[in-house]
């Protein structure tokens, strides 16, 4: 009988991890304040919520062998999913309701520093799909 994980599930999670770590220096660097680290709701999680000024960024975090790889992977559905969370989250949180919230994205590729896409994508543009 084995436990926890399988050994590939286990190394993507560490991956992962470390990817979100890297995220976060990166945004704390440019002046955001991280505010919640992988955001568990009913319909998803966020791996980064973070503030500057009146802007709320809600951060997808992505890491890749190549960054080609990283920017497809927050395809239609993934997005779908993050902006439902982003909602949940929202909801339990008046005290954010004044802030512009913005879907980010970071992209961790082995050998480069992080990089942030600012504003990846607009939820309401997407035509409810």
């Amino acid at each position: 009988m084995t436990r926890g994980p399988a050994p590939r599930r286990a190394a993507a999670e560490r991956l992962g991890r470390r990817a979100e770590a890297w995220a976060g220096w990166l945004l704390r660097l440019k002046g955001y304040r991280v505010l919640e680290r992988r955001w568990r709701g009913p319909v998803g999680e966020i791996d980064l919520v973070a503030r500057r000024g009146s802007t709320l960024a809600v951060i997808e975090v992505k890491a890749r062998p190549l960054a080609v790889a990283a920017a497809a992977a927050v395809d239609g559905r993934a997005r779908r999913r993050l902006a439902r969370a982003a909602a949940a989250f929202l909801a339990g949180r008046p005290d954010l309701a004044g802030l512009a919230v913005r879907f980010d994205v970071v992209l961790v590729v082995p050998g480069r520093l992080p990089r942030h896409l600012v504003d990846a994508w607009r939820p309401e543009l997407e035509g409810g799909r």
